[in-house]
């Protein structure tokens, strides 16, 4: 955890706190996340909500990674970490957490690195990134990391050659389909990140395998791994600057370590000081600044699938015209609510990319699939399940995929994006008539001009069938008789 404070247009840290939980660790065969595993998590978690129990969430940004993506279980006990932090917690994917990265390693660094590899080593995933300044070029995340790899290989904590060279093997496999990809020729700096990094170049440093200190090199590497052969044990390596919290993970990381070096022909690796939790910090400054990356990401995928870009915005019109209306009846008035409908109004009809016949449903699949920077996990898949609901029959069942707490909220904001759509129909620039909508719990009034409805009288139809939809799911319209 790491607390900052802005001043001056840049970033102080004000205290950081760090624990060794081993998430990973607790993963079973059934991928499923042990009670061990979650009870120390629980326990972290709740010590650092502690010194963030004062601050508005909006200022707060806590994600889980590669575990979370992986637990079968990961629902229920996300339920738990959230309560325990006293805020929402955000899953990302691999290459959410990649982009992260490099942005946490770029802010640390000067300008002038040229062409930048990336790599950060965690405890189940590993991320590499090719990237200039503070844009990223290519970037992949594999499905390895030093605690997997070292339950995988290691797990009776004996390391012999044989291990070692198939644990090698097994990770020069992952990497193999991008191996021409980040090969030593696309980029002028080797940087790592986080902590199996940042345990290399200390062990080479204090124990003089590289002169120069916050360095990983080739040759370094080959002494750790003799090291480790030679002590034929993990709890009997015995290493200057090797920390006992890092000790049972170590074998697994070097391992992951110098198959990146010999897949890519690199000679050493800088180590950076900025990693994830320094993106996160920097991404959310830009969202406060209303540099949204996110925004970008919406525009990117409105453009590749040919939205009628006049329609969307009549459609985020309206429905932003009804939310300010009822956002404090229908307890909505929350900021990240307002931007997920209207990014559902810009992208409610991207699935007829694929075809018109059920596009609400392509739309959903396309939200859910692609790779938007910026959106956690359970963002994509709140906006994937409001562009399914925007029209038909009201999918109830997609919205027990959600967060529980955007469950009522969720339906309600499905509701406005419907009704903007279905007012919107006609697709015509004719300004719409001053409308009055009052909501109770369960309850939409709309209040539209007799004469205007008199005169639209499809629209008229069309409201009539969407409160026939919402009625299936108890929610009511009235409009004037």
């Amino acid at each position: 955890m790491i607390v900052a404070r802005l001043e001056n247009g840049a970033l102080r840290v004000m205290d950081r706190h760090r624990e060794m939980v081993r998430l990973a660790d607790g993963l079973d065969d059934r991928q499923l996340l042990s009670v061990d595993a979650q009870s120390r998590a629980l326990d972290c978690l709740r010590r650092f909500g502690q010194r963030l129990r004062e601050l508005d969430s909006e200022d707060v940004r806590a994600v889980g990674t590669n575990t979370f993506r992986a637990a079968d279980n990961a629902s229920g006990f996300i339920e738990e970490a959230e309560q325990a932090l006293g805020h929402p917690i955000d899953i990302i994917s691999g290459v959410e957490e990649a982009r992260l990265i490099y942005l946490g390693v770029a802010r640390s660094r000067r300008s002038d690195d040229g062409r930048r590899l990336v790599l950060d080593i965690g405890g189940g995933s590993t991320e590499l990134i090719l990237g200039k300044a503070l844009e990223t070029d290519r970037m992949n995340s594999f499905y390895m990391g030093c605690v997997s790899m070292s339950r995988r290989f290691f797990a009776n904590g004996k390391v012999s050659e044989k291990a070692m060279d198939a644990a090698e093997t097994s990770a020069r496999q992952e990497l193999e389909p991008v191996e021409n990809l980040y090969m030593c020729d696309h980029w002028d700096t080797a940087l790592g990140a986080s902590g199996t990094i940042k345990a290399a170049a200390r062990i080479a440093f204090e124990n003089g395998w590289c002169k120069e200190e916050g360095v990983v090199s080739k040759s370094a590497l080959k002494q750790m791994k003799k090291a480790l052969l030679d002590a034929g044990r993990i709890d009997k390596l015995n290493l200057k600057g090797l920390d006992d919290n890092r000790r049972p993970v170590l074998p697994g990381g070097i391992v992951i370590l110098r198959a990146v070096f010999s897949t890519f022909g690199i000679d050493a690796m800088q180590v950076s000081s900025g990693a994830l939790r320094e993106g996160l910090l920097h991404d959310l400054i830009g969202r406060i600044r209303h540099e949204d990356v996110r925004e970008y990401s919406v525009r990117a995928l409105e453009k590749r699938s040919g939205v009628d870009a006049d329609q969307a915005t009549r459609v985020r019109e309206t429905a932003l015209q009804m939310y300010r209306l009822v956002a404090d009846e229908w307890k909505l008035d929350d900021e990240e609510l307002e931007q997920m409908l209207a990014w559902a109004a810009d992208l409610h009809e991207i699935g007829r990319m694929v075809a018109f016949n059920q596009y609400h449903k392509h739309g959903e699949y396309i939200i859910r699939n692609a790779s938007l920077n910026g959106f956690s996990q359970q963002e994509q898949l709140l906006l994937a399940v409001l562009v399914r609901a925007h029209r038909r029959k009201f999918p109830a069942d997609v919205f027990k995929s959600l967060p529980k707490r955007w469950s009522t909220q969720a339906i309600r904001l499905a509701i406005l994006l419907r009704l903007a759509v279905t007012l919107n129909r006609g697709r015509t620039d004719v300004q719409l008539p001053d409308m009055c909508i009052k909501v109770s719990k369960s309850t939409i009034t709309l209040d539209l001009p007799q004469d205007w409805l008199e005169f639209h009288p499809l629209t008229r139809a069309d409201l009539a069938s969407e409160a026939e939809y919402l009625a299936t799911v108890d929610y009511k319209v009235v409009m004037p008789q």
